[in-house]
């Protein structure tokens, strides 16, 4: 059993996930090692997206890198809540299976002229906007959310899932979808089952470092899934797993930066996890009255070096032109070189948004 202190976990999990000091060469050489991207529109600062990408790459960051990857030399694809590198898509084909409820086949079953109708439509005339796919289902989404009714956004949903279609691209803020062959490789290959996610398994276990054997949130596996080398860490219960080429370079020099990051960014998004490794306590705090909130509406978990030091509390009023830092909240008594280290960052972070730094 190998046995590693906190501070080798530590670094293991922010070298996995690009945060010391070294920058990735480009946008795609990031995307294809954290293995993804999670969407979300909240842009209290930016969107996720954004963050995660200026996070790693610095201020040489532009959106516009994104959208021309995306759409231009499709290099990366957006595939349902996330953008992937292009390479990796025929595994997201071949594990649909485990992003699908066994009631979804029930419904795709029961709207089986519907599902032929919007395959049809995208071939004839595609790319469109969901708004442009007109709703033929024969049996409703049935659903307590936010999706009750929404019977076109589910069924091109899980056709993008099953690879019957596949977005395309953005039109402003809204998808657009069309047939696979006019968005994926020619020779796209989808391997079996087992074999993808090996494969998926492996590379989220490199992203990450090190992780729990498994750890799931809302269905998705966010640990190991058992792979990686057998580890504990000192001081901590339980067993990890860790990444063989993380392990070999555990006694490499370490080069610390610090960085603001995203609420949904990977390093922190296994709260647990980032608990027992970093002492990080965190919640997404959005969704709570303003006066319940301890850190705010979108605070940014700021790190330093190897630790997880707060949380920085702000929001862009772009009409104004100003980051607005409403507070920089220290999980301990920082030095005075963490603290300039931090208003470093936070000026940076309003460069890059084109912004000056503002405070209350």
């Amino acid at each position: 059993m190998i046995r590693l202190d906190r501070e080798q976990a530590r670094r293991i999990a922010v070298r996995a996930q690009l945060l010391d000091a070294y920058r990735p060469e480009s946008l795609v050489a990031m995307v294809d090692h954290l293995t993804l991207l999670q969407i979300d529109p909240t842009a209290a600062i930016a969107p996720n997206v954004d963050l995660v990408s200026w996070s790693r790459l610095g201020e040489g960051y532009d959106h516009s890198d994104l959208r021309f990857a995306l759409e231009e030399e499709r290099s990366l694809v957006e595939h349902s809540s996330f953008i992937r590198p292009m390479d990796d898509i025929g595994l997201m084909l071949a594990t649909a299976e485990d992003r699908m409820h066994p009631t979804t086949f029930g419904w795709l079953d029961a709207n089986a002229a519907f599902r032929a109708d919007v395959i049809a439509l995208l071939a004839a005339e595609g790319p469109l906007t969901a708004a442009e796919v007109p709703d033929t289902a024969q049996v409703p989404w049935q659903s307590s959310g936010w999706t009750n009714d929404k019977n076109v956004d589910r069924m091109l949903e899980l056709l993008c899932r099953t690879g019957d279609v596949a977005i395309s691209g953005r039109r402003g803020k809204f998808r657009t979808w069309d047939v696979p062959e006019r968005v994926y490789p020619p020779d796209l290959e989808v391997p079996s089952y087992d074999e993808a996610r090996a494969i998926l398994d492996a590379r989220r276990l490199t992203s990450l470092g090190i992780a729990r054997p498994t750890s799931k949130v809302n269905g998705e596996e966010i640990g190991a899934a058992g792979r990686g080398e057998h580890a504990v860490v000192d001081g901590i219960d339980g067993q990890w797993r860790v990444d063989p080429d993380a392990l070999a370079a555990v006694d490499e020099p370490f080069e610390p930066r610090t960085a603001l990051l995203s609420p949904y960014d990977r390093l922190v998004y296994d709260r647990e996890r980032a608990l027992d490794l970093f002492d990080f306590e965190y919640v997404l705090e959005m969704y709570k009255p303003a006066a319940k909130r301890r850190w705010g509406y979108f605070a940014l978990p700021i790190l330093h070096g190897d630790r997880l030091v707060g949380k920085l509390d702000a929001k862009v009023d772009r009409k104004a032109g100003v980051l607005r830092v409403f507070a920089v909240h220290e999980d301990f008594p920082w030095e005075p070189e963490v603290g300039d280290a931090v208003d470093a960052e936070i000026t940076a972070l309003a460069g890059w948004l084109g912004v000056e730094v503002g405070r209350g």
